[in-house]
């Protein structure tokens, strides 16, 4: 990933930092910290460090991706060129808060929705940032997230347009089976019970209920197990999922959740650099 981070930090700084160079003067050696300002969960700390050893900087790692960090705590330590370390300051630690921020909300729905369904999967989506994709993936996976697809080739998802262009659930899940790899699964966005029922008899791997109201996916689970259906496929639930209504879909016995709130609605988590 590094050409993307190198576009990142030089669409920052430009040319030059014109106020450090400015102010501070070559070869001086600081020390500084990364603290946090509030209670969450820390991730972008490999990134981060990535950066400042691009940049010769030495660092020390005091909490990894994943931890559970509470305000005060020392993220990590830096020894290096004064120039150095404030010029890519906000960009390691915009990346840092922001991925911080999902990590956090996304800890904190995985713990409610594994309080009322211990066995449902909760899943991010492709309502990323363009240029940050991968970064904000791996933010949901350190929050205790499954990533869900990271591109366009990890799986098949056949969504309400391919089946209008299509003509067909059936037709659409057969001509995936009969173009993808057999390594690849195939997943189908189902808005009735009726194309749920001929998406899991034509052999889809996971059948996603869109935009359907909590009450609507118990009655088409109800459906799909009066048929044998219900163990042949996994079912996950998306549209418009948010604090507020989660529970409701996963007190339903669903698989998966997946929900872009976690991404494309998260708040940072507030991080400073000090210099000692």
């Amino acid at each position: 990933m590094k050409p993307d981070i190198t576009r990142i930090l030089y669409d920052d700084v430009g040319f030059e930092d014109i106020t450090t160079k400015a102010l501070i003067p070559p070869d001086l050696e600081i020390e500084a910290e990364i603290i946090c300002k509030e209670d969450g969960v820390i991730a972008g700390v490999e990134l981060a460090d990535n950066i400042f050893k691009e940049f010769l900087i030495k660092t020390s790692i005091k909490r990894y991706d994943g931890d559970h960090v509470s305000a005060g705590d020392v993220v990590m330590t830096l020894q290096g060129d004064a120039r150095s370390i404030i010029t890519v300051e906000r960009t390691a630690l915009n990346l840092l808060m922001r991925m911080s921020g999902i990590a956090s909300l996304t800890s904190k729905l995985v713990k409610d929705v594994k309080g009322v369904n211990k066995n449902v999967i909760l899943a991010g989506t492709r309502k990323t940032t363009p240029g940050l994709q991968f970064f904000e993936k791996d933010a949901v996976r350190a929050g205790g997230g499954d990533t869900h697809r990271y591109r366009l080739d990890d799986a098949v998802l056949i969504k309400d347009n391919h089946i209008a262009v299509v003509g067909s659930v059936k037709g659409a899940v057969e001509r995936a089976k009969n173009y993808v790899s057999f390594t690849k699964k195939i997943e189908i966005e189902v808005e009735s019970s009726a194309d749920a029922l001929e998406a899991a008899a034509s052999g889809a791997d996971i059948v996603m209920f869109d935009n359907m109201s909590p009450e609507e996916v118990q009655n088409v689970l109800e459906e799909l197990e009066n048929a044998g259906l219900r163990e042949k496929v996994l079912i996950e639930v998306s549209g418009g999922i948010n604090p507020g209504n989660i529970l409701e879909y996963a007190e339903k016995g669903v698989d998966v959740i997946s929900t872009g709130y976690i991404t494309h609605s998260a708040k940072a988590l507030d991080l400073s650099l000090e210099v000692l």
